[in-house]
């Protein structure tokens, strides 16, 4: 099928550079492209009704975990 899309200069660019990468049309890497990015993702990990956004598998930052006094020192600097 046949239609005229009107895209950013960036999309455009980005469908055009993977197009030649893939030595296929344009036409056929976005038909490719627009259905994988419409699809649902997986669920955000939602604790205590709070996204978060490291997995468990996920490196972790170096250093102690943030205690209730150090929460609420900063929470008391807030103006």
């Amino acid at each position: 099928m046949r239609t005229t899309l009107n895209l950013t200069g960036e999309a455009l660019a980005k469908v055009r550079q993977l197009a030649a990468q893939r030595q296929e049309p344009m036409g056929v890497v976005a038909s490719e492209l627009i259905p994988r990015a419409l699809e649902p993702r997986e669920p955000l990990t939602v604790r205590n009704g709070v996204p978060l956004f490291a997995s468990h598998g996920s490196p972790r930052r170096k250093g102690p975990a943030p205690d209730l006094e150090l929460v609420n020192r900063l929470r008391d600097e807030v103006p």
